[in-house]
């Protein structure tokens, strides 16, 4: 593997945003998640669960609901009254409509996806027509006295339940008129509480409602007679969310203690017909409130206030004892927060509202391996550049020289020039940047610092010539006729004649940047990319996709390289292809052309091309034999993949020279340390 001086940075102060809502999608397989920032990410679960989508978030929209309907078209809704479509293809806002029934607090698709439901303040329910392009405001239902707190659908798509603050309502969906009002009780542990809050509801298609409220019960009511058949006291807090599956033999509910609870149908004895609903498992995954769940065809999923997406998949339900099966958590974005300029040794960490650009420190201690150097000089924190308006940065870049800085949002560009005097920066903003660079999806500089490339939303990359204090559009490469998708990575060779660009499923564009044309398309592949690097000298493109195949494509050639033919054929080690979080950086060593360095969040790798590739039967994680044994044997059991485990979670990981790596690790603790307190439990003997 080589020894590296390694620059070990904790000081990246990210907390991702607790999840708001879940939806998850049936016919596409996917889960679209919603932040208390407004942001909304989408998760492709064929694709080894991958966040191969996102839409910044914003100040004003607070998201409390969230919808998938007419197969491929999302929603939202939240507390400033608007309603939300989202554009899947160019990654932005398609229209925001006003309801006008003050905030929204939940939404509902009709069973086939024609119509939408959402629930206001002033306690009305909307129903508004879903057409091609837009929605439309068909009619109001019977107000009711507070707001409206939760929805759902009978699966005909005749009734609707409304979960409101001491009541639920069911509602002719023909007529808009209520038909039945159930009082839920108000006593909780044997105490009358003030309020009783119906935090979510489920319509079955046998007419029975099952509750959710802030009283910790589980209720089951029967819609047509509009009485309580059974009742359920499962937390001594509030129970927030509810999710069913589509057979509606079980379902999910996310308690404020941090607990998901399993309910199955299951019959009565062995050989009865008769069923009754039965909580069957509990699982404590999450610190914190569990705020939105989703119910999978194999899989349980929740989220709250600790940042953290559970998938935990059902067994019975999993067909391949694979890693299909294996719990998963996912906290970190799977896209890049950490940009690097390694000429001045800066790092420039990206938030939600500010950059922050930092100098790493220095020591002139010396060690043996694994020894814990002091700093002689610590890092320094530079720059603190706050964003103008509400909106979420969607990307940043620092050119390699630290004189450039970059970064988007929705609606505009910002590019900044960098003066450096002793230990003092001036800062001086490029004015009059082009319409055409806004919702700029990912920013990246050629080596030599003289060149931008921009990857737009709408499938297109402007490349700029930057001058001192200035610039000049040099080029825009247009999409490929018939296609709008928008291009989320970049990647540029170091000689600066190659740029290749990824998109959300298609393959990657290959341009020449010399002669400002197209070059080839590498072959499209089933699963999305998530990282790109050219390698220097040879100018090999290297791809890793979300379920961790990684290739290699000579430009040069249009083809695949033998060495990558090679592992395809062999085949990767069934426990690089168990790993459950992507790659999302690949860099290569300026001296050393048969390495590649790259890394996902629990590990760092280097492939060492020149050596044999590793086989099911030997170990992956430990290739070395103990060092006394002689360099010939250690030649003969190593393989290409030397993998550390040393740093995580790994946010960040790049060559600063030949000898140093920086890597950016954010431990779980220090996330968990900086939320609210969770609920305090009362434990046995204490």
């Amino acid at each position: 593997m080589g020894e590296f001086k390694v620059h070990r940075v904790r000081f990246f102060n990210y907390v991702p945003s607790g999840i708001r809502c879940v939806a998850y999608n049936n016919q596409s397989n996917r889960l679209a998640v919603s932040r208390t920032d407004g942001t909304v990410e989408i998760y492709n679960l064929s694709a080894n669960y991958f966040q191969e989508k996102f839409f910044p978030g914003h100040e004003s929209r607070a998201t409390e609901a969230l919808c998938w309907a007419n197969g491929q078209r999302l929603f939202s809704a939240g507390l400033n009254g608007e309603i939300i479509e989202y554009d899947l293809q160019a990654l932005n806002i398609k229209y925001a409509m006003d309801a006008f029934g003050g905030p929204i607090w939940s939404m509902a698709a009709s069973p086939n996806g024609s119509q939408l439901l959402v629930g206001c303040e002033d306690g009305s329910v909307k129903l508004f027509q879903i057409t091609p392009d837009k929605i439309q405001f068909e009619r109001n239902f019977d107000r009711q006295k507070s707001r409206i707190l939760s929805l759902s659908w009978h699966p005909a798509g005749t009734h609707i339940a409304a979960g409101s603050i001491d009541y639920i309502s069911v509602f002719d969906v023909k007529s808009g008129s209520a038909i039945h009002k159930m009082l839920v009780d108000r006593q909780y542990m044997g105490v009358s509480k003030r309020k009783c809050i119906i935090w979510g509801v489920a319509f079955l298609s046998d007419g029975t409602v099952i509750s959710v409220d802030s009283a910790g019960k589980v209720q089951f009511w029967d819609s047509a007679t509009g009485t309580l058949v059974k009742n359920h006291l499962i937390a001594n807090t509030d129970v927030q969310s509810i999710a069913i599956s589509d057979q509606e033999d079980s379902f999910v509910v996310g308690t404020a203690e941090g607990t998901v609870f399993h309910f199955q149908l299951v019959s009565v004895t062995s050989n009865s017909s008769e069923k009754q609903w039965v909580r069957t498992k509990p699982f404590q995954h999450h610190t914190h409130d569990v705020r939105a769940v989703a119910h999978s065809p194999i899989a349980l999923i929740s989220g709250g206030t600790d940042t953290h997406l559970v998938i935990r998949p059902l067994m019975e339900k999993v067909e391949v004892k694979n890693y299909d099966a294996a719990l998963r958590k996912i906290t970190f974005p799977h896209r890049r927060l950490v940009s690097c300029a390694k000429k001045k040794q800066l790092l420039l960490f990206q938030f939600a509202h500010h950059l922050e650009l930092w100098r790493l420190g220095s020591t002139v201690a010396t060690g043996k391996n694994g020894d814990t150097l002091p700093l002689s000089k610590n890092a320094d924190h530079l720059l603190h550049l706050k964003t103008k308006g509400p909106e979420n940065v969607i990307c940043s870049c620092i050119s390699p020289c630290g004189s450039w800085i970059a970064y988007s949002t929705a609606s505009r560009f910002f590019l900044y020039r960098l003066n450096y005097e002793h230990d003092n920066i001036n800062l001086q903003r490029v004015s009059k940047m082009p319409a055409f660079l806004r919702s700029a999806l990912q920013i990246l500089f050629s080596e030599d610092s003289t060149k931008l490339f921009v990857a737009s939303n709408q499938g297109s990359v402007h490349v700029i010539r930057l001058l001192e204090g200035s610039f000049k559009h040099l080029h825009t490469f247009q999409p490929q006729s018939g296609t709008v998708e928008s291009m989320c990575l970049l990647a540029v060779s170091p000689d600066g004649n190659w740029l290749a660009a990824s998109g959300t499923s298609a393959g990657v564009h290959v341009y020449n940047v010399k002669q400002l044309k197209l070059h080839c398309t590498v072959p499209a592949y089933n699963f999305p990319v998530t990282a790109l690097a050219i390698a220097p000298n040879t100018n090999n493109l290297v791809i890793a996709h979300s379920d961790q195949q990684v290739f290699e494509y000579s430009i040069p050639d249009k083809q695949y390289t033998q060495w990558s033919r090679t592992i395809q054929k062999q085949g990767f080690h069934h426990l690089w292809l168990q790993r459950d979080t992507p790659i999302t950086h690949i860099s290569f060593h300026p001296k050393r052309p048969m390495h590649i360095f790259l890394h996902d969040a629990y590990m760092f790798c280097i492939i060492d091309k020149s050596l044999p590739l590793p086989n099911d039967k030997t170990l992956l994680y430990n290739p070395l034999p103990p060092t006394n044994e002689s360099d010939i044997i250690r030649r003969r059991t190593a393989h290409a993949f030397k993998i550390s485990k040393k740093y995580k979670p790994l946010l960040f990981m790049d060559l600063l020279d030949e000898r140093t790596l920086v890597v950016v690790e954010r431990p779980l603790d220090d996330i968990i340390a900086q939320l609210p307190p969770p609920i305090k439990k009362k434990k046995f003997g204490t």
